[in-house]
């Protein structure tokens, strides 16, 4: 399974649920790799969309503990075992954790990839993503060139849990 998020210098993530930055070529990535793809969030991330709506062209799984909570074209669930029993017959690689702070620190150990942009610079942030530089079963295994907009330089890593049979 998959997880994919943008991140600051100290693996900040959010403020007051949003995104701490919108940069274009983040977007551009992150709407290619979970296109055709099912995308397990909690109800805080799928509110922050426009319109609150679910993101097109994907399967959109949400995560409330309100049981009757219902988003057209979202499958409700309410709990993190019940978002894997939905996505139980579905390759991992077709899966993607995407938000927010919660359900990334609940899923993490659940994941093998992790899709990061890491932007260097340090935002007011209320959200946080666990630092994998700091966790012995993460690796890097992929990095791009560093990419600027504007003023900012971020880079797109990927990180695979060791000794998972796709790592290193």
């Amino acid at each position: 399974m998959n997880l994919i998020v943008a991140v600051d210098k100290n693996w900040g993530i959010g403020y007051q649920n949003n995104l701490l930055v919108r940069i274009p070529a983040d977007q551009r990535f992150f709407r290619e790799t979970t296109t055709g793809k099912y995308v397990i969030m909690g109800r805080k991330t799928l509110e922050s969309f426009p319109g609150g709506q679910p993101l097109k062209n994907r399967t959109n799984i949400v995560i409330t503990k309100d049981k009757n909570y219902q988003v057209k074209d979202t499958i409700v669930v309410n709990s993190i075992e019940e978002a894997l029993k939905k996505v139980e017959n579905v390759p991992k690689e077709n899966i993607y954790v995407i938000g927010g702070a919660s359900i990334y620190e609940q899923m993490l150990p659940l994941c093998d990839t992790v899709h990061i942009t890491k932007i260097d610079y340090a935002y007011q942030a209320d959200a946080f993503f666990p630092n994998l530089d700091e966790r012995e079963e993460w690796q890097i295994v992929g990095e791009s060139e560093e990419q600027t907009y504007y003023d900012l330089e971020y880079t797109f890593l990927c990180y695979k849990k060791k000794g998972d049979r796709d790592g290193l």
